[in-house]
């Protein structure tokens, strides 16, 4: 029996949750340091950033899938 997407969609979710969780977990000290110096990057390299990282998520996805 095939489930729901949506039951995908929040199974993905809570991966993400996990992952993004894992850094301030582990190493707390470093995480907000890191986000000191992403929060003064220019917001064009941001979103270049952020471009980017969907285009590699799109690619994984349909390799995975």
């Amino acid at each position: 029996m095939d489930t729901p997407l949506w039951h995908d969609l929040v199974r993905a979710f809570g991966l993400v949750l996990v992952l993004e969780g894992l850094w301030p977990f582990l190493s707390p000290a470093r995480w907000r340091s890191a986000l000191l110096r992403v929060s003064s990057l220019d917001d064009r390299l941001l979103r270049g950033f952020g471009l980017a990282m969907m285009i590699c998520g799109v690619i994984v996805l349909q390799v995975a899938g």
